[in-house]
């Protein structure tokens, strides 16, 4: 959904998604052990994996983590932000394994929309939800801050956490 900076600031309580599926093939889980040297077997050795608990090979937390980045802009673009940037994670759940070969989409709800110095904070409550399963992957409440369309420093007191 593509809205503009004035729009979403009232959208608290807005649900977003879900967002398209997306595969997680065995050559993103290995590309992503590549990049970050974590190769254990789990993720890596199809073979022992085929006779491990899931029966396969399966991601990486943090890519499934990672994944956000790929499954945002289809939940919610602000079309007159010059800048989106992350500020990090309240609560982060890795609650159930993303099997190699399966598919991944994104619900989300937007818990806060916090004015800071520079613009806002959104505070949204994710699920990463796994194809076919009932139990999600992810559960996260992840913030983002925007400035607003014309850069400037607005005339509100700065965030606490500014």
């Amino acid at each position: 959904m593509d809205v503009t900076y004035d729009q979403l600031q009232g959208m608290k309580g807005a649900v977003l998604g879900p967002s398209e599926y997306r595969t997680i093939t065995q050559d993103d889980i290995q590309a992503f052990a590549d990049l970050t040297d974590d190769h254990y077997w789990l993720h890596v050795d199809t073979e022992k994996s085929a006779d491990g608990p899931f029966g396969t090979t399966i991601a990486h937390g943090y890519l499934t983590l990672a994944m956000i980045s790929a499954l945002w802009p289809g939940l919610l673009w602000v079309t007159d932000a010059p800048l989106m940037v992350n500020y990090g994670f309240e609560r982060v759940r890795f609650t159930a394994p993303v099997l190699s070969g399966s598919g991944i989409r994104m619900q989300a709800k937007i818990a806060d929309v916090l004015t800071t110095a520079r613009g806002c904070r959104l505070q949204i409550d994710m699920t990463i939800e796994r194809e076919n399963e009932e139990r999600p992957a992810i559960v996260a409440t992840c913030l983002f801050d925007l400035s607003r369309p014309d850069g400037s420093a607005g005339h509100s007191a700065p965030h606490p956490a500014d």
